[in-house]
């Protein structure tokens, strides 16, 4: 583990902006190259591949991105298990979403292609909320996980979205949860603008991170390998205008973790509403980051050594992405990762090996320490431990 340098990134150029404005601000070894694929056996999971983060910000436009990064290295397939769809609160705010967007951008009865659609849920629950068809593209989508009564008015595509896919003719284009894992964010953006041609009135509706938190929090769980792309409302609505878009507006949401960008292809009025002027809030947090992540790693460190030196266990609740960051860097003295997704249970984590177990089994584990890998989901997961018998001091990172 290491981090810090603050010396320019002489050979690399921003994706976002081509920029060569760069420099880098955390680097880190050993990192696990997929975070979220299901691992059935501990040796494998322990000895799961590595790659490093070379995190470099763009002083020009604010992207960051992981010059480390090498798409050849990461798999998305079915065995990548991402949904969050198994939490009520993830899917009250997933439905909340899917409705706003239909009912505002008149999508009842339209056509939406959702590029990057995962498991698929929320492409149902749009289609609860009134669109008429839609196409799913992901090459981790499995359709025999999706109720048979969409079948009708939703379709799946087991792929990627590239240049072969064609014209998009869809009233809205929908990505959440993507645009972070594409390394060449320029070149993708361009793609679909392109294949959009001339169709001056499709929506695009993205949902991503919000990186600004992640740096002003050092919130180290939150970097891994697959996410090669960290945004800003800025750096996104720039990316977006300079890739021929007009930027409708950028909210944040779910707790301030989420950004939620609406556009439209640029027509002759322009690129839309400037972007919000963040580069040096941005930097700021970018120093902070880099300055402090070593101090974050070790009070997490102490906080867990002190719960097993006192005979007590440790376990963490979010066995994905933000698990697995966490325990490479700091899980020395957790002894499980607990999660509700039931196909996860008796799979090990990536890197460090942690078995996944369910809720039902802290029973007999009997943890000292909840350590919440998402805090908002305290809520849902103390009531979960209180219907167990569970008592355990819960934090959240």
């Amino acid at each position: 583990m290491d981090s810090g340098g603050t010396g320019p990134v002489t050979e690399a150029r921003c994706r976002a902006c081509g920029s060569g404005n760069l420099y880098l601000f955390h680097h880190q070894r050993g990192v696990p190259v997929n975070s979220c694929l299901l691992v059935g056996d501990e040796t494998e999971a322990i000895r799961f591949p590595t790659g490093e983060l070379s995190m470099a910000f763009c002083r020009t436009c604010g992207f960051i991105q992981n010059d480390s990064f090498d798409e050849k290295m990461t798999e998305y397939s079915d065995r990548y298990e991402e949904t969050q769809a198994f939490s009520k609160r993830f899917v009250e705010f997933a439905r909340g979403v899917a409705t706003d967007w239909v009912d505002r951008h008149d999508l009842r009865g339209k056509r939406v292609i959702e590029i990057g659609c995962g498991k698929g849920e929320f492409l149902t629950y749009m289609a609860d909320a009134g669109i008429g068809s839609g196409i799913g593209i992901d090459p981790g989508v499995d359709p025999a996980r999706i109720d048979p009564g969409y079948e009708e008015r939703l379709s799946w595509v087991p792929g990627w979205f590239d240049g072969s896919y064609g014209p998009l003719e869809a009233d809205a284009i929908v990505c959440r949860h993507t645009l972070e894992h594409v390394a060449e964010v320029q070149e993708f953006l361009t793609l679909i603008r392109e294949a959009l041609g001339d169709r001056l009135d499709t929506v695009l509706l993205f949902e991503l991170p919000d990186t600004m938190r992640v740096l002003e929090e050092a919130a180290f769980w939150d970097v891994y390998y697959e996410h090669c792309s960290y945004f800003s409302e800025g750096s996104l609505t720039r990316l977006f205008q300079k890739c021929g878009f007009e930027v409708l507006g950028v909210t944040l949401a779910y707790d301030d973790q989420y950004l939620l960008l609406e556009a439209r292809p640029a027509g002759p009025s322009g690129p839309g509403q400037s972007a919000p002027d963040d580069l040096e809030r941005l930097e700021k947090g970018v120093d902070h980051f880099s300055s402090t992540y070593r101090d974050v790693v070790e009070a997490w460190q102490s906080r867990l050594s002190g719960v097993a030196a006192g005979g007590g266990r440790a376990v963490i609740w979010g066995a994905s992405s933000k698990g697995v960051s966490f325990l490479v860097s700091a899980g020395e003295n957790v002894v499980a990762a607990v999660d509700i997704n039931p196909n996860k249970h008796g799979m090990y984590m990536a890197g460090t090996g942690h078995q996944i177990v369910a809720p039902e089994e802290l029973v007999e584990i009997a943890p000292e320490l909840v350590v919440v890998m998402n805090p908002i989901y305290i809520e849902e997961i103390t009531a979960d431990l209180a219907r167990l018998g569970v008592e355990a001091e819960v934090i959240a990172v």
